[in-house]
């Protein structure tokens, strides 16, 4: 494949792959309970996400080095392996809100038994991710997530609140009415943040580049899929805070189930809106549970010095294959045991946010370093760029639980 049509395939795959159960679930209830208000959150995280999965690929394509291997070299044994439990917690979680997104999708247009379903599902996944190769786990699950376009259309249809919107994405203070919504605003917006920022997107993203065998020579590609598709990508989120806002929020709907989203295409495209809508958000949500079960794979791997990779045959890499097949087995048992997928969902979000400075300050860290990265490290800008980051994901995951904990986990 050619350079143009392999940069165009990634931009897209960017794209549909930007949002999974857990932004969705925040954008929708911030626009429900903010309006626009919390739009620069979206902007704010899309910056971030970009800046460290550009320097995650950088250095995959420079040094052929993924992100645990740097966390446990930079960090040490002792806290890498502290990352590694904390990483993979948030992992194994985030993959079981996924199955349970795509079982509930599954149910809502089959009405078919959730449990069932549940089962379903984790046949699903072992077999796609043991067949697929990895390009085509990509792009599959990345393109089909581009069926989630359907909610512009559906917002612009809506003729939203224009004025309101770029007012949204300039940080204003909070109009609120009470210190108890004041709270609940901070909870969103840092529950927003860290639902963009998820780790597994760069653990994933750096390992990807490595097993797409990128060389120097594809840090261009790197940069611009990562600027381009991630910023279509964060069209999508926008979107979704202004169905919350326009459609959701004046009807006094709670979208609190994933599928609950697609019923805003019906409004506009009938039965076939509700479809598209509901086929895009399986696609994301199937593919957020691949990466994340892969993630948590390739973290065990790469810190346990296992051989890894799709790329491999299963024999070659037995042990990797093992891992993700037991985070797929063990995501299914939580939400078979009853648990809310949605509160999975913000469990994991609030404590994923904890997680990041552990995981961002290595490849940091290493982009900076002229001795590492030569003429490939960091310039001044993404320097500036990484430690503002740093800084501000430190004070999200200090004020994280303590937010969580205070506003009962968003419910005021």
């Amino acid at each position: 494949m050619n350079k143009a049509a392999e940069l165009f395939l990634g931009i897209l795959t960017a794209m549909g792959g930007f949002v999974e159960i857990g932004e969705l679930t925040f954008t929708l209830g911030s626009g429900v309970h903010f309006g626009y208000q919390l739009l620069w959150v979206t902007v704010l995280g899309t910056v971030g996400i970009m800046a460290y999965c550009e320097m995650a690929g950088r250095i995959a394509a420079v040094k052929r080095r993924p992100v645990f291997s740097l966390i446990r070299e930079r960090n040490g044994f002792g806290a890498a392996l502290l990352t590694l439990v904390a990483a993979n917690a948030v992992n194994l979680l985030t993959c079981a809100a996924e199955v349970g997104g795509v079982a509930l999708l599954w149910q809502l247009m089959t009405g078919w038994p959730y449990r069932a379903l549940l089962f379903a599902a984790l046949a699903f996944f072992i077999v796609v991710v043991w067949l697929l190769p990895f390009q085509w786990i990509e792009r599959v699950f990345g393109l089909g997530g581009l069926l989630m376009v359907v909610f512009i259309v559906v917002l612009w249809t809506m003729q939203p609140q224009w004025s309101e919107m770029a007012a949204g994405l300039l940080p204003s203070m909070p109009r609120v009415e009470s210190s108890r919504e004041l709270l609940l605003w901070a909870y969103m917006g840092v529950a927003l943040l860290s639902s963009i920022m998820l780790p597994y997107e760069t653990y994933f993203y750096a390992s990807g580049g490595i097993e797409d065998a990128w060389t120097p020579s594809d840090i261009v590609t790197n940069r611009v899929v990562v600027l381009v598709g991630f910023a279509l990508g964060a069209l999508l989120s926008v979107a979704l805070t202004g169905l919350g806002a326009q459609y959701f929020g004046p009807r006094g709907i709670e979208p609190q189930l994933p599928g609950t989203a697609a019923l805003a295409a019906s409004v506009v495209f009938a039965k076939i809106g509700l479809g598209v809508a509901a086929l895009g958000l399986f696609f994301a949500f199937a593919g957020a549970a691949i990466e994340t079960a892969l993630s948590a794979a390739y973290n065990l791997a790469q810190f346990a010095g296992w051989p890894w990779g799709k790329s491999k045959r299963p024999r070659e890499a037995a042990r990797f294959s093992l891992a993700w097949v037991v985070v797929f087995v063990a995501a299914t048992a939580v939400v078979m045991s009853g648990v809310d997928p949605v509160q999975v969902v913000e469990v994991s979000i609030v404590f994923s946010v904890v997680v990041l400075p552990f995981t961002y300050l290595p490849v940091l860290l290493v982009a900076r370093d002229k001795k590492a990265m030569g003429e490939h490290a960091n310039g001044w800008f993404a320097n500036v760029l990484g430690w503002f980051y740093l800084v501000t994901l430190t004070i999200a995951a200090l004020a994280a639980i303590p937010l969580f904990l205070l506003t009962h986990g968003g419910r005021g």
